[in-house]
Formats: C-alpha cells, sequence, structure tokens
C-alpha cells in the first residue's frame, strides 16, 4: 500500500527529525499501523521512530493513550477533540518530541449523520507547541481513504519536524 512517492516522503520525516534531533509515535485507528508502517520501511528509521499505537477500539485508544472514556462518549471517537487527545497521549507516553494521531471512517460502513465515510481527523503534538487539529474528507473507497489519510499523516509528520527547533541534548 506504500508507494514511492509515499516512501520518498517518509524518508524527508525522517531526514526533517534527525536533523532536529527528534523522536516521533503514531497514534492510529483507521489507518491501523499504516503510517508506523510507512516510516519503518524505511531502513535505519529505528533511530526516529520510537513506537507507534494502533488504538483501533475506543477501549485501546483510553486504555494506552489516555483518552478519556467521557471525551469519546461526548464527541465520538471521529472528532477534532479525540484525535488531539490521542496525539497528546502518545507524545507523552512514548516520550517523544512529535506525535500524529489519525481517526476517521474509512468506510464502507460507519457513516453517521454528519460523519460520512471518508471523514478522518487528524491531531500533531509536538514538545513545547499546542497540539493541531486537522478535518478531512477523503473520497474513493475503504484502502483509497486509508492511503490519503496516511500520506497526510505524513506529510503533518514533515511539516511538525520542520517547524520544530533543533532538541537540545538531555542533560545527564
Amino acid at each position: 500500500m506504500t508507494d514511492g512517492a509515499d516512501l520518498a516522503l517518509a524518508e524527508q520525516v525522517l531526514a526533517a527529525c534527525r536533523a532536529r534531533g527528534l523522536t516521533l509515535a503514531t497514534a492510529e485507528s483507521c489507518t491501523g499501523g499504516l503510517v508506523a508502517a510507512a516510516l519503518t520501511a524505511i531502513a535505519g528509521s529505528s533511530d526516529v521512530v520510537e513506537r507507534g499505537f494502533v488504538t483501533y477500539s475506543n477501549a485501546a485508544k483510553s486504555e494506552l493513550l489516555g483518552v478519556p472514556t467521557r471525551l469519546i462518549a461526548d464527541k465520538g471517537a471521529v472528532s477534532a477533540e479525540v484525535a488531539s487527545a490521542m496525539a497528546d497521549g502518545a507524545l507523552i507516553r512514548a516520550r517523544v518530541g512529535l506525535a500524529v494521531a489519525v481517526t476517521g471512517i474509512a468506510g464502507p460502513g460507519g457513516a453517521t449523520p454528519g460523519k460520512p465515510v471518508g471523514l478522518v481527523h487528524f491531531g500533531l503534538a509536538r514538545q513545547g507547541a499546542a497540539t493541531l487539529t486537522e478535518r478531512r474528507i477523503f473520497a474513493g473507497d475503504r484502502a483509497a481513504v486509508r492511503a490519503q489519510a496516511m500520506r497526510r499523516a505524513l506529510e503533518l509528520l514533515l511539516a511538525g519536524a520542520q517547524a520544530a527547533k533543533t532538541a537540545s541534548p538531555p542533560a545527564g
């Protein structure tokens, strides 16, 4: 599912993180690990990629990332608020400088009023910066939605890494 352009984008993410001394984590729902898979398809990525959380169920979002169950009940798993909480949880629990979260409705089922198939929310958390969210609606079948979401998550990671200052070495 990862093509040459996606691998080139993943390489750019890794290079930008290395240049700034950043490690990263992913928190994925509808992409089921595709973002982490694209990054780890690159040899040597282990110096940047700390871990990936695949939190497909609501329980996993709460247990692994600390997303409040009340937030999921109030806003829905596919929401900006949950994407933000997922990214924050990954950043904190993995102790990294950068984290991306993806939650959405890849289809063909799962749509609700106001939340169509193809709706994906992203969260981007970075140490020392406000967590950003983004809402997108992607066209196509399940595979197309997931591929587009994976690509957008990589683009967000690249932008987040490029916006970061060079990390200072740990004290010790």
